[in-house]
């Protein structure tokens, strides 16, 4: 079973920039798509990008041309590049296969934009 640790989550102002990782225990290179998701307090948990085997990424629309997510094989790590944030990008956020979510969740980690 692959275990997922998510970090790089932090309190940051409106403007700022926060860059996460997700490490998995094992090889996600068989793994057709990854994907980081959030959940906000009250909310349910969504899809914030997606990468594929090839590099290609997909964004939901609120971060498109702010966010960047990238995938490193070899060190069975996704990262998400997160700029310009706002306090709406609250949350806490993980990661896991897409689009059928299999791996066991990670704890996440938690972005607060505030100032």
């Amino acid at each position: 079973q692959v275990h997922l640790v998510e970090s790089g989550g932090g309190l940051v102002q409106p403007g700022g920039s926060l860059r996460l990782s997700c490490v998995a225990s094992g090889s996600i290179y068989s793994i057709d798509a990854m994907a980081w998701y959030r959940q906000a307090p009250g909310k349910q948990r969504e899809l914030v990008a997606a990468i594929d085997n090839n590099g290609n990424g997909n964004y939901v629309a609120s971060v498109k041309g702010r966010f960047t997510i990238s995938r490193d094989n070899a060190k069975n790590t996704i990262y998400l590049q997160m700029n310009s944030l706002k306090p709406e990008d609250t949350a806490v956020y993980d990661c896991n296969a897409f689009p059928e979510v299999f791996l066991q969740w990670g704890q996440g980690t938690q972005v607060t934009v505030s100032s």
